[in-house]
């Protein structure tokens, strides 16, 4: 069995807005921002960062980790945050990815930390 890293165990999002996990049929979020239905690859030179506007925050009340955006809160679980943490614009995608494989050998983590990255840059919670 394929271990799953970020759509299996939906690590990404769930908002008071909307929900938003990669791969699910409905993404109210995603539908809300100019490309942002699709999958957009992301080249592995670009360095993430988070958008100016975005701040990752954890919640010791919940015990999670949150994105804190202009008028909305965003839930993330499981890898997401760990993965986030990482987009500090020093580091590109491929220097994350590489950080991932070594944190969880085994997972998945080159085929779904791109498009994870990609449908946040999509949503412009990434620059």
């Amino acid at each position: 069995m394929r271990e799953t890293f970020v759509n299996g165990h939906a690590p990404v999002a769930e908002g008071p807005v909307g929900a938003y996990r990669p791969g699910a049929a409905e993404d109210p979020v995603g539908a809300e921002g100019p490309g942002a239905a699709e999958d957009e690859p992301v080249r592995p030179d670009w360095r993430p960062v988070l958008a100016r506007s975005v701040v990752l925050r954890h919640d010791r009340v919940r015990g999670g980790d949150l994105l804190l955006l202009p008028e909305r809160v965003v839930v993330l679980r499981g890898a997401a945050a760990s993965i986030l943490a990482l987009c500090d614009g020093e580091r590109d995608v491929a220097g994350i990815v590489a950080e991932l494989e070594r944190r969880h050998p085994g997972a998945p983590v080159g085929a779904e930390v791109p498009v994870f990255l990609g449908r946040l840059r999509a949503q412009r919670w990434l620059r």
